[in-house]
């Protein structure tokens, strides 16, 4: 019987086969009776039930073929290696086709029929938007053979054979299915990005992949140091395919220091050179939605003839994203932010104008903030950028910087893991039972002062408690607000407030204000109609506390919500300098966190929360960010960091005793 129970889960469903083959092993150790009968014929039944809708599964394969792209070229080599090896790695450049083909040469060795293809993306946009690509080559549905699923939409069916998501879902998921049961094959694209997520999976994958014989991992990354990933999985193979592409010319164009400032009029001046070049259109690198707009703006005033200017950041509507992607006549001049590096291949590129910069997150040690300063890119980076214009011909790229200053930067861009704050990360791994930070096998080991600041933060939140233990060394566990913390999808300080919230009946409140601290201000502020943005915004400001202001922003929004038609509200918003879709995206995140208030057994306060009592729940989570009045205008921190309030606060002007 044991050879045949094996044989048997073989042909199950992989999220099955670990239930059963315990059921089996509990029932089989039963004394012979009618009961132990009775549950192996119900395990007979259910073993059926799996094996036939994997036998669905198989039949609904869909037909595959492949585009004539240089990853194709290897088609059998990537095949033969993935069979042989549990872990395989595949590094090409962006546009070899690696991101779409690959997970069909899966489907084709049999793979995504007892479980998923799950396919990771680092942004929303890219996932939705490859998982398109795939169901239209596979002549299937998105949400029938291909899904996909990311913050606030899931679209994968029971059909989906391949599923594209974020590696943060990825990472989530591994709260409710530790050893990712529902899937066969995982492949985590874009590797080299090194995002904390990407970090942290590749992380958990070398624990769980002795675990998981049957479940085959492919890395994919550009050609930017894949010897580490190969070097992290026990010299796992590397497959280096070619991106098919045609020379690029770089100019670099150093700037005068007196136009230095000016980034938008040297960006108008390449593209006033691009313009005498033969037709093509243009790719232009900035650093955030802010500077596109600001762009777009000062182009569409040039009136370029012929020429269509297209922006493309993550917080755009589905639609406007996909203007990207369709056939267009004339010029066309896309501004994006580095979602355009790697992640997607804008198609008809000709020309790019790289400035130079990036917006990245770094944590400030002396701080103790995370901050988003704008910084030089790496060498690596510019590569990539440069590389987006040789795709369809002969490209040129127009460097806004000196070659010096190109030879200067650093070679790679720092992975996130040592660029973070680490308490969140500290608090998932603490929640999940995946023992202490400095023993988890990170592919590259965070730095030990900021493991630390990690765990003071966490000790401050009372999240964790040491226990010491008969060494002195002492080991560290969750509390019980730790836990609750652990499964709030907001930063740790922020689920301390909504756990102190519920033993002050403002729940309501503060998870409305720590969803709207968790987004980008929503609040715009044109440059040429400043004035009039703060008249608008003074509508929502409360004398006596900008977390107060929050509130009053959100209730505003959503009695309009109740009282308009969509069209209607998107014109109040507009009317108010208020950004539509951060608003949006703000609801999506409070609707989150009350689902998670629901696994926690934390309840809605019905009456309205009194003042006291939200700062009260406040203050908790920032205990380390609460200042003095010192001098004039100053406030002293904690660490003698010396601060100014904001002067767009209401509060600049009152300059209180105390603040956070």
């Amino acid at each position: 019987m044991q050879f045949k129970i094996n044989d048997a889960l073989e042909r199950c469903m992989s999220k099955h086969r670990i239930k059963f083959k315990r059921t089996y092993q509990r029932v089989n150790k039963l004394p012979d009776s009618d009961s132990k009968l009775e549950q192996f014929e119900r395990l007979l039944i259910a073993i059926d039930q799996s094996q036939a809708l994997r036998n669905d599964r198989l039949k609904a394969l869909p037909k595959i073929d492949y585009p004539s792209l240089p990853v194709a070229e290897k088609k059998e080599q990537i095949k033969a290696c993935i069979a042989q090896h549990q872990v395989v790695i595949i590094a090409g450049e962006t546009g070899s086709g690696k991101t779409t083909q690959i997970p069909k040469m899966c489907l084709e060795l049999g793979r995504g029929i007892s479980g998923y293809i799950g396919h990771t993306q680092p942004r929303r946009l890219a996932a939705r938007s490859v998982a398109t690509r795939l169901a239209e080559e596979l002549h299937t549905q998105v949400g029938d053979g291909v899904g996909f699923k990311v913050r606030f939409s899931d679209h994968v069916g029971n059909n989906s054979h391949i599923k594209l998501m974020t590696d943060g879902i990825l990472l989530a998921e591994i709260q409710q299915d530790r050893l990712l049961t529902q899937y066969d094959t995982i492949i985590i694209d874009e590797a080299h990005e090194r995002s904390l997520n990407i970090d942290f999976l590749l992380g958990y994958f070398k624990q769980i992949l002795p675990k998981r014989p049957d479940l085959k991992l492919i890395i994919t990354s550009a050609t930017i140091d894949p010897e580490r990933f190969s070097t992290h999985f026990d010299d796992a193979p590397i497959i280096k395919v070619s991106g098919r592409t045609f020379p690029v010319e770089i100019r670099y164009k150093a700037l005068d220091s007196e136009k230095e400032s000016d980034a938008i009029s040297n960006i108008i001046d390449a593209v006033d050179e691009l313009m005498r070049e033969k037709p093509g259109d243009i790719l232009i690198f900035l650093s955030g939605e802010r500077d596109i707009r600001d762009a777009q703006d000062s182009l569409q005033k040039q009136q370029y003839r012929n020429t269509e200017i297209v922006p493309l950041f993550a917080r755009l509507s589905a639609a406007e994203q996909n203007k990207i992607f369709s056939p267009h006549s004339g010029r066309r001049i896309v501004l994006a932010t580095n979602v355009a590096e790697t992640s997607l291949t804008v198609p008809g590129i000709k020309y790019v104008i790289d400035p130079g910069f990036v917006r990245i997150s770094r944590y400030s040690q002396r701080n103790k903030v995370q901050r988003l300063p704008i910084e030089a890119i790496s060498q690596a980076s510019a590569n990539q950028r440069s590389g987006r214009c040789g795709r369809v011909s002969d490209g040129i790229c127009i460097r806004l910087y000196s070659e010096e200053d190109f030879n200067s930067r650093p070679e790679f861009t720092d992975p996130e893991i040592i660029r973070t704050h680490l308490s969140s990360v500290i608090l998932q791994m603490l929640a999940l039972g995946l023992g202490e930070i400095k023993d988890f096998p990170f592919l590259q080991p965070p730095d030990d002062k900021n493991i630390q600041d990690g765990l003071k933060l966490l000790e401050e939140l009372k999240a964790l408690e040491r226990t010491k233990i008969y060494d002195q060394s002492g080991s560290i566990r969750l509390t019980d607000a730790g836990h609750k913390m652990s499964k709030l999808p907001v930063d740790p300080r922020y689920a301390k407030m909504v756990v102190e919230a519920s033993e002050r009946e403002c729940v309501k409140e503060i998870i409305i204000i720590t969803a709207g601290l968790s987004i980008q201000d929503p609040k715009e502020r044109p440059l040429e109609k400043q004035q009039a943005a703060d008249q608008m915004h003074a509508l929502f400001q409360d004398k006596e506390s900008d977390f107060m202001s929050v509130l009053t922003l959100w209730n505003a929004f959503t009695q309009q919500q109740k009282a308009l038609t969509n069209n209607q509200l998107r014109k109040w918003c507009k009317q108010h300098f208020i950004h539509y879709m951060r608003m949006r995206e703000w609801q999506d995140i409070v609707s989150q966190l009350k689902q998670s208030l629901v696994e926690i057994g934390y309840r809605l306060n019905n009456q309205a929360a009194e003042y006291q009592s939200i700062h009260t729940a406040i203050a908790t989570g920032l205990l380390s960010q609460i200042g003095l009045k010192d001098s004039n205008r100053e406030y002293l921190g904690p660490r003698n960091l010396k601060f100014m309030i904001f002067p767009g606060s209401p509060l600049s002007k009152t300059q209180p005793k105390w603040v956070i």
